[in-house]
């Protein structure tokens, strides 16, 4: 059971779900005509390395192939709904991915750091003060963020595909059969999930970023950058941690913010979403078996 929890674990993508094992990943889709594609995505090698063996390093490194891998797959997923006239490649998507990282720091962690600076310098607050409200603005920005986005329709159906990856995952590792009617019956939250990782995140940036101190503005800046793969890492193996001991009253506990945040990124899937996440599934786990 302890292989299968750190082994197995996807994503949502747009109508579909991505499902990534140790040795191989699959994604199905639902098409526009009802039917569901599978797409097999060969995962890099650096997955049985030396390197994915080292506790902080392997969480940097695997979760920079983790998002090229989600990258990919998302790419795949939106040109498998538009079509060959709407395909996104090429100048365009990487403009696109840019964009959204640039976005994404500058709201998360500039725009926070920037907030606490303020504090310093106007109000005169002490740099534990200021970093506590750092910390704060970064929680509230991406609570916020996840809940607003969460009125969009098509967000929606993306958390619910979200929802029917939990549940298939927590089918097999409960040993049910994987079939829509056996596996709806199993939670929409999952310890390993993406959110707990972000949540994580952000409770560890308030922690490290406090220990640092009062810091010139510039420097503030580029330490919440350049602190972020030390972060990652230290995501990684909490998140990994916590997998692997789920079972502890004190873990569970420590958990459960974590599962509390999915309820915002999940919904209740429907037998066909369900049906696309087992076909993940499966197709996964034969490409497994015979890579």
């Amino acid at each position: 059971m302890e292989d299968r929890l750190i082994t197995y674990g996807g994503q949502a993508v747009i109508e579909g779900v991505l499902m990534r094992g140790r040795k191989a990943c699959a994604m199905a889709n639902r098409l526009p005509d009802g039917t569901i594609a599978v797409t097999n995505i060969p995962l890099a090698g650096i997955y049985q390395s030396r390197l994915a063996k080292i506790p902080f390093l392997r969480g940097l490194i695997l979760l920079w192939d983790s998002l090229g891998l989600g990258l990919r797959a998302l790419t795949t997923a939106s040109n498998l709904q538009g079509g060959e006239e709407e395909k996104l490649e090429g100048p365009a998507l990487y403009l696109i991915l840019f964009l959204t990282f640039a976005i994404v720091i500058g709201v998360f962690f500039l725009a926070p750091a920037g907030a606490g600076w303020l504090t310093e310098r106007y109000l005169l607050w002490n740099a534990w003060w200021s970093n506590l409200l750092e910390g704060v603005v970064r929680l509230l920005f991406l609570v916020g963020y996840i809940w607003g986005i969460g009125f969009m329709p098509e967000i929606r159906r993306v958390f619910a595909y979200h929802g029917a990856e939990h549940k298939t995952i927590n089918a097999y590792e409960a040993g049910a059969d994987l079939e829509p009617a056996a596996v709806s019956r199993y939670p929409i939250s999952h310890t390993r999930c993406g959110t707990a990782f972000l949540l994580t995140l952000m409770v560890l940036s308030l922690i490290v970023f406090s220990l640092l101190g009062p810091l010139p503005l510039a420097w503030r800046l580029a330490s919440r950058v350049l602190m972020i793969p030390v972060l990652a890492g230290m995501a990684y193996e909490y998140i990994k941690w916590t997998a692997n001991h789920i079972k502890s009253p004190i873990v569970r506990a420590l958990v459960a913010p974590g599962l509390a945040l999915q309820r915002l990124t999940t919904r209740q899937p429907d037998e066909k979403m369900l049906e696309v996440a087992i076909a993940a599934f499966q197709a996964m786990r034969k490409a497994e078996e015979t890579t």
